[in-house]
């Protein structure tokens, strides 16, 4: 038997709780792994409070990270004892994901730990780490240097931003973090950003075009304030998009991709080919200081993840929320 956040159908919608699973009721699969760590991401929170249609099929284990070890495999790429991670790939909405004991997964989902991580800081990273890596790429690909101008992270306090925000400033980038937290200024300013800027700057309908403020720009919310970076945004400058936190709709123009030449880069971290996985990942070993994922990171036990997803859905978590199952696992 192994502990499980279990989300399951009631007429009402959807309801999770705490509980207990056996190996019979693991979903198809030819990786069976014993579940190091996890963590709580903004999806999940979506999934386990039932805010969002993220779950596709029920019952539903959430978690759509996880790092472990093989305790069983079919297939020819793994053995037993070796250390993988998971990102992505509909985990924690159509198959069972990383928020129990154990997972039993398909092996070209997984990709090896890479050195140095550790179990721990892989989940301390993460998802959204991975992704704010993405990010960064989608940016160089796009001609932004740290010469190009000042780049704008939006959601900056929470998993994505924080990390995007550690990364560029240490790849030597000069970051505006955005925020609707004043109170995280100091823990921002402690990443490596320049300069703190309030969301509420953005949060409401703006001009087609505004002044040239961004030669780059991470954003994670969508909706009026993707609307108003892009309206701001340099000449040939380069938006990376992944998340949305204030909206799913887009209130824009076509000005400042026409006007301007502004790009604008979705970044897909679920279904993400492996080798960009494996590029992100080797970046982050060279780009990200693995000292910083301590002041990104929070523990909270299985036991406090339903009530820690509805805190994360209010905006009231900062960084990132890691889920111990088994720590013991070196």
């Amino acid at each position: 038997m192994f502990d499980a956040i279990l989300i399951e159908k009631t007429e009402q919608g959807s309801r999770a709780t705490l509980t207990q699973l056996d190996d019979s009721r693991l979903p198809a699969g030819d990786v069976t792994i014993r579940v190091a760590w996890s963590t709580l991401n903004y999806k999940d929170g979506l999934a386990i409070t039932g805010k969002g249609p993220v779950v596709r099929s029920f019952p539903m284990v959430p978690g759509i990270d996880l790092a472990g070890v093989v305790e069983h495999s079919d297939s020819p790429a793994y053995a037993p004892g070796d250390k993988v991670v998971l990102n992505g790939w509909g985990v924690g909405e159509a198959h069972w994901g990383g928020l129990a004991g154990k997972a039993r997964l398909k092996a070209e989902w997984l990709v090896p730990l890479q050195a140095p991580f550790t179990l721990r800081q892989a989940m301390a990273i993460g998802t959204a780490g991975y992704t704010a890596m993405l990010c960064v790429m989608a940016l160089e690909r796009h001609g932004v240097t740290p010469g190009s101008g000042d780049v704008l992270v939006t959601g900056a306090a929470g998993g994505v931003g924080s990390v995007a925000v550690a990364i560029l400033s240490k790849l030597g980038y000069r970051v505006t973090a955005m925020t609707g937290r004043a109170e995280e200024a100091p823990f921002l300013t402690a990443l490596g950003a320049a300069a703190i800027m309030d969301r509420a700057e953005y949060a409401q309908p703006g001009k087609p075009l505004a002044r040239e403020r961004w030669a780059g720009a991470i954003d994670v919310a969508g909706g009026h304030v993707l609307a108003n970076v892009c309206a701001a945004m340099k000449y040939r400058g380069t938006v990376a998009a992944c998340g949305l936190a204030a909206g799913m709709a887009l209130p824009a123009t076509v000005a400042p991709f026409i006007l301007r030449g502004v790009t604008l880069a979705g970044v897909d971290s679920v279904m993400c080919p492996k080798e960009d996985r494996l590029e992100a990942w080797r970046r982050l070993a060279r780009d990200l200081d693995p000292a910083m994922l301590e002041s990104l990171t929070q523990e909270i036990p299985l036991a406090e993840v339903i009530p820690a997803a509805g805190r994360l859905m209010e905006g009231q978590v900062r960084g990132r929320l890691l889920v111990p199952l088994d720590p013991t696992i070196a």
